[in-house]
């Protein structure tokens, strides 16, 4: 499966409210792609969601750290 099938899948997941389920996808992505600015905010928008914030943050700052003007991030 391609990176973004997995970011996909994860968005859509996030969207249906199962947000540990897309937290695996994005994880998947990031194994294959872990310098993917999008799948690092992803995955801080599934955290979020969850109210794991102090994670999200990391994830929100790693995807600023790769794009620094990237006006997708969360």
């Amino acid at each position: 499966m391609e990176i973004k099938n997995f970011i996909e899948k994860g968005k859509a997941l996030v969207e249906d409210g199962k947000y540990e389920e897309a937290l695996k996808f994005f994880e998947k992505a990031l194994e294959l792609d872990p310098n993917d600015h999008r799948t690092w905010n992803q995955k801080g928008i599934a955290l979020r969601s969850m109210g794991r914030y102090n994670e999200a943050i990391v994830c929100f700052n790693k995807s600023l750290e790769l794009v620094p003007k990237d006006l997708d991030a969360s």
